[in-house]
């Protein structure tokens, strides 16, 4: 005998999430093309380092707000678990893409130290300034929608990292119309390949775990077990796995051992409702079994190629 039990995202919250990608897309869309020209008028790579990182976030926001619209799709006859799994993919081909981004502008910083150009500190000031306004904006809209989900919480980082960029990009402005100091721009760009770093290496990692079915981050799968192996009748817990469908869904199977039969329904139904709320499993399948030696349904290590 088993038991499944699904969750869903509530109208409010898509609601929210939409409006938070529609607005950080656009802002931030029209943002780029206004910094990446002064950029080039001025001859400054920290604006065009900015504007680059600020354009590969736009195709984040895209990639995350389309596998979320994706996601909110209902199952179909092929596609029983539906594709929320999109979101996770979308999470990784954006870390991956900061990554890219990352590099090419470490790459150009590296050859202007050896080579520096001229840069309009005064045109670097007012730009810079304008992006703390923008991406801090930006957050803020996933404040609220951010806990959960990988791809709000990737936004939200990354937004705030950008506002953080932006504001060293204004204090190199201020440093090179005071001291002249052509060296301190390709260094705010080697600050800028850091600060995208650190914000990309932890989403990598977690869409990469999510990709490949980890138990994802929050979910503690000994206390998992340790709660399904206290329950009243249950002598063995086995198969267990727990997964996530999505950014924001996860699922679990287990096989548990009952020799007695009795009040299997109301068990069943009380270890998906408690999954759900104590550790935010919600979609769980579990299997009964009476403890038959001569017929074990469990797969042993050795089994597994």
């Amino acid at each position: 005998m088993s038991a499944g039990h699904a969750g869903h995202h509530g109208h409010g919250h898509v609601r929210g999430y939409e409006r938070a990608f529609a607005i950080g897309v656009f802002a931030n869309a029209g943002f780029v093309v206004v910094e990446a020209a002064l950029g080039f008028l001025s001859g400054s790579l920290a604006l065009l380092a900015d504007a680059g990182h600020n354009l590969s976030d736009v195709f984040g926001l895209v990639l995350a707000w389309g596998a979320f619209r994706l996601a909110s799709r209902p199952p179909t006859a092929r596609r029983t678990y539906g594709l929320g799994r999109t979101t996770i993919l979308a999470a990784l081909l954006n870390s991956v893409l900061l990554a890219a981004a990352g590099g090419g502008i470490a790459w150009e910083a590296v050859r202007r130290l050896a080579h520096p150009d001229p840069v309009a500190g005064g045109v670097v000031m007012w730009a810079a300034g304008a992006g703390i306004v923008v991406n801090a904006g930006t957050a803020l809209l996933f404040v609220r929608v951010r806990k959960g989900d990988l791809n709000a919480r990737a936004a939200f980082l990354h937004m705030a990292a950008d506002a953080g960029v932006s504001a060293g990009v204004v204090l190199a402005g201020l440093a090179m119309l005071t001291t002249g100091y052509l060296w301190i721009d390709p260094i705010v760009s080697l600050a800028v390949v850091a600060a995208i770093g650190l914000g990309t290496w932890g989403v990598l990692r977690e869409s990469l775990d999510l990709a490949l079915d980890a138990v994802p981050r929050g979910v503690d799968r000994e206390a998992v077990e340790a709660y399904l192996a206290g329950l009243p009748g249950i002598t063995a817990v086995h198969d267990l796995h727990i997964w996530g469908m999505s950014t924001t869904q996860t699922a679990l199977t287990a096989h548990l051992v009952k020799p007695d039969a009795a009040g299997d329904d109301a068990l069943l139904a009380c270890i998906c409702e408690e999954l759900a709320q104590r550790f935010g499993i919600e979609h769980a399948t579990v299997q009964r079994e009476r403890g038959d030696g001569t017929h074990v349904c469990r797969l042993e290590p050795h089994d597994v190629i």
